[in-house]
């Protein structure tokens, strides 16, 4: 028996003008999920707990099975796990964003782009070590990541509270989101002494040059201590794999002891190599029984608040992922295939909202039955079914053949 979940990161949205009212979910050509909802489970599922922020480590937390309520304790620590990086129970452990800030009317430094243009992560393996040569030191480490997202480590240090998300921002001054409570004059200090090393850092010299984003200030927020969590294996009895071009979902695929698969192409970003994802899912497949494929694209559309992109970003993963594992997935025998996203990024908010998104759940049984009322993948169908799987980390148990509990029940 094969089990795969597959992860569209920020999929679900809101009515959007540019697309005649729909969401992208409702206008984008996607004859392979709105099969999975016809002949399939298609219902609503709560990924973010009542007084969670709506973020991707919540979210992905929840699909994964594991209560956030009871096993979050913070985003960067996910990532620090995806590296292999060791933590002390006493360590924190932030996120540190290369983004761009710039003066906007009145001087006032705005968030310009919490991705600093989606620089390469070439560019910035030239920019953290120079952080790390200058900054480093009295328990801070600095370590690379992928393109904008990095990471900071405190020994010994102190949690921060009240710290933003970047990409909560965009466009606004950033004065009121800078760090506040204990912790947050090293903070703010490191964020001052960043900018005065990147402001005329060769690699920015060359991108300004070329007319490109720089990368002003290191940001530092999803603070967190070492999460402990039980193994897929532990709870299901299965062995799978992740693919995913982000840190984040890699962290909690190693938490949750999947093995991390490397796609050449994946960039966690719009230009993904959807296909090959799809390839390098089918053959992990042939040597364990559970799969994660992530895809992050739907989300930074959203964020860039480009509903057209988004669609875009849909349509290829319909195309270029789902359709290819259903074809691939039949060949291998008995499965289960879930569809979901971990939260909503409506391109109007350019961030993530909290509500209940859409699933559907189909295994190969269902898949080969036919019949059925013609459903489609989207907001207002998986609304319409009256379906709501209130405590969404438990979703996941359906997967595995157990029943589904709704919020009914």
């Amino acid at each position: 028996m094969k089990y795969v979940l597959i992860h569209g990161d920020g999929m679900a949205d809101w009515p959007c003008e540019e697309l005649g009212g729909m969401t992208p979910l409702a206008a984008a050509h996607k004859p392979n999920m709105d099969l999975m909802a016809t002949r399939g489970t298609l219902g609503m599922v709560a990924t973010i707990p009542k007084g969670m922020p709506p973020g991707s480590d919540v979210g992905t937390m929840t699909m994964l099975g594991y209560d956030p309520a009871r096993y979050h304790t913070g985003r960067a620590p996910i990532e620090a796990a995806s590296q292999g990086i060791e933590m002390g129970p006493r360590d924190v452990v932030f996120r540190m964003n290369l983004v761009s800030l710039k003066p906007g009317d009145g001087g006032a430094l705005i968030m310009n782009d919490f991705t600093s243009g989606h620089i390469t992560s070439e560019a910035a393996s030239q920019i953290v070590p120079d952080l790390r040569k200058q900054l480093a030191g009295g328990g801070i480490e600095f370590f690379n990541g992928v393109s904008y997202r990095h990471l900071m480590i405190w020994r010994g240090g102190i949690a921060t509270t009240n710290l933003t998300p970047p990409h909560d921002i965009t466009g606004k001054p950033v004065e009121a989101y800078l760090p506040k409570g204990a912790g947050a004059d090293m903070l703010r200090d490191l964020m001052r002494r960043s900018a005065e090393i990147l402001r005329e850092h060769p690699v920015n010299k060359a991108r300004r040059a070329a007319g490109k984003t720089e990368a002003t200030s290191a940001w530092f927020w999803g603070q967190g201590t070492r999460p402990s969590v039980p193994t897929l294996k532990e709870r299901f009895g299965v062995e799978g794999s992740v693919i995913s071009a982000v840190d984040l979902v890699n962290g909690l695929g190693r938490l949750a002891g999947l093995n991390l698969i490397k796609v050449p192409g994946a960039t966690g970003f719009l230009d993904t190599d959807y296909a090959a994802k799809a390839r390098y899912g089918l053959e992990s497949l042939k040597a364990r029984d559970f799969l994660l494929l992530h895809i992050e694209a739907p989300d930074e559309a959203g964020h860039m608040g480009r509903a057209d992109l988004k669609k875009e970003a849909i349509e290829r993963i319909d195309e270029l992922i789902i359709g290819p594992m259903l074809a691939g997935l039949g060949a291998l025998g008995d499965f289960a295939i879930l569809l979901m996203p971990d939260h909503a990024t409506p391109s109007q908010l350019k961030t993530h909202s909290p509500e209940p998104v859409p699933f559907a759940l189909m295994t190969a049984a269902q898949s080969k039955a036919g019949g059925g009322a013609a459903r489609r993948y989207t907001e207002s169908d998986g609304m319409a079914t009256g379906l709501l799987v209130g405590d969404g980390y438990h979703l996941i148990e359906s997967l595995f053949g157990r029943p589904l509990k709704t919020a009914s029940n």
